[in-house]
């Protein structure tokens, strides 16, 4: 039960954090390009891999912080349904250029920041 409730308390946090950085990425770049997501994505992918370095190389951390941020967190906080569903109505908008921009720019970026965020917490 202590699990569960850890794991939704870092859900909670994340899906707000997700719900304000998509209103406020919508409000500062526009809505033509899906940039909430696509920030979403690259910040929680950039936390994971910090986070998970972190507390497996650096530091012994309980396992209920694993749970409230790598499960928690992380899991609400990234986007890949939202990813997916904005991806194919970008194909069935017939918007080609932001359909592909938007599948190298959430792989290449998000992969790159699990990669940037194991360096920061190697070189902590």
């Amino acid at each position: 039960m202590e699990r569960f409730l850890v794991i939704c308390l870092g859900g909670a946090i994340g899906t707000g954090l997700r719900y304000v950085t998509s209103g406020v990425a919508a409000r500062w770049l526009g809505a033509d390009f899906p940039y909430g997501t696509l920030i979403s994505n690259i910040t929680g992918s950039c936390i994971l891999g910090l986070f998970m370095i972190w507390t497996t190389e650096r530091v012994l951390a309980d396992v209920r912080w694993r749970w409230l941020i790598a499960i928690g967190f992380c899991g609400s906080y990234t986007t890949f349904s939202s990813y997916a569903f904005e991806t194919i109505a970008n194909v069935e908008q017939g918007h080609w250029m932001i359909f592909l921009l938007n599948i190298v720019s959430n792989n290449l970026l998000c992969l790159l920041a699990v990669i940037a965020g194991a360096a920061i917490a190697r070189a902590l």
